[in-house]
């Protein structure tokens, strides 16, 4: 049974204003001309006053508002090193600590605005897989490794430029990808059709048939580059290359299955690519229709 829009309303505010609160105290404090310390303290105590607040009004929002607040806090501490230390290598670093807890609570707030029956803690998609958390604890650890061994590395910044550019783009063009796609979308694929599932062929799906992979490919790999992490930029592409392909095969082989779309997706794929390269997704020619 789907969630009630009473159920999932305040769950959507919850995570906005506990994301977005410690963002802009910082900003204030910082534009003030506040101290890191000063930052850290009004941010943190902002912070226990809005949980507190959540929480006597919607007691079941609590781990919402602690996951927001957190990511909250880590956007906060990016922006802190962006505006301090501007021009050094630490600012690209400070934009990738922004960009990723934005991910994260973008993600959360897509779907309870577009698909609030699918809504849950998974929709941060902070537990995404092991591999995951491996993936992105290898890109901290070489990041440290390298600023402090070979620190004139992490000074490439057309490298860090490029990988930024490719964030701010993999983002927009993931967060279209699910407006777009509406309730349509989800984090997993669906193997049962739904009475809404239509097939969506408009807007940027009619220039890939997977736009918010293509988004969250090279965002994935734009995080990396923004951080100058030659191995992990290598590593990051080798990896996500064959997962996609994995990926959109099986999905793909559900779409064209008569109970989806059949032969309506066979006439959007013969038309439309993948958008990611050298990726063609399920072999029609394998389909017995």
């Amino acid at each position: 049974m789907g969630r009630t829009r009473a159920d999932w309303l305040p769950e959507l505010w919850v995570s906005i204003g506990l994301y977005f609160l410690p963002v802009i105290v910082a900003c204030l404090l910082l534009l003030s001309g506040q101290s890191g310390l000063g930052v850290l303290l009004f941010t943190s105590s902002s912070l226990l006053v809005a949980i507190g607040v959540k929480i006597v009004c919607h007691p079941r929002c609590f781990l919402v508002s602690a996951i927001a607040c957190g990511l909250g806090i880590a956007s906060s501490a990016g922006i802190y090193l962006m505006r301090t230390y501007s021009g050094d290598a630490l600012f690209y670093f400070g934009a990738y600590a922004t960009a990723l807890p934005f991910f994260h609570v973008s993600e959360y707030v897509t779907t309870a605005l577009w698909n609030p029956h699918r809504l849950s803690l998974d929709s941060f998609i902070l537990n995404h897989s092991r591999e995951y958390h491996i993936a992105a604890i290898a890109s901290w650890t070489e990041y440290g490794l390298e600023s402090w061994l070979f620190p004139q590395m992490k000074l490439f910044s057309i490298f860090s430029r490029v990988g930024l550019a490719l964030v701010v783009c993999g983002q927009l063009l993931r967060q279209v990808a699910m407006f777009t796609a509406r309730s349509n979308f989800s984090h997993l694929i669906s193997y049962e059709k739904e009475e809404e599932h239509e097939l969506v062929t408009w807007g940027v799906y009619a220039l890939s048939r997977h736009p918010s992979y293509v988004g969250w490919f090279y965002w994935s790999i734009g995080t990396q580059l923004l951080l100058c992490n030659p191995l992990c930029t290598l590593a990051y592409a080798a990896i996500l290359w064959p997962f996609f392909r994995e990926w959109i095969e099986d999905e793909e082989m559900t779409l064209l299955e008569r109970r989806f779309f059949g032969k309506s997706y066979e006439e959007y794929k013969r038309h439309v690519g993948t958008g990611l390269p050298f990726i063609y997704g399920y072999q029609i020619s394998l389909i017995s229709f």
